[in-house]
């Protein structure tokens, strides 16, 4: 009877996870790193992002500095920045 009752509330709780996960869905369509607006369009099939914090699709977590931005330009190259 335990092993029912587990199964139970397993079942449960994915389907309240999934009914939250769906109500707290941003709509956000293309590809995970582009910010709304930006991404692979028509002809031009390039999956790279623009640099800065405008064209992503999170905000940054700290203030952008220059040397963030300068790291975002040169993705994905494998080259840091020349003015260290």
């Amino acid at each position: 009877m335990g092993l029912l009752r587990f199964a139970a509330l397993g079942a449960a709780g994915y389907v309240g996870y999934r009914l939250w996960q769906n109500a707290h869905n941003d709509e956000h369509e293309g590809p995970a790193a582009f910010a709304a607006g930006h991404g692979v369009s028509g002809e031009d099939m390039s999956p790279v992002r623009d640099a800065g914090p405008d064209a992503m699709r999170d905000t940054p977590q700290h203030p952008w500095t220059m040397e963030d931005q300068q790291s975002d330009e040169s993705f994905p190259a494998s080259d840091p920045p020349g003015n260290y």
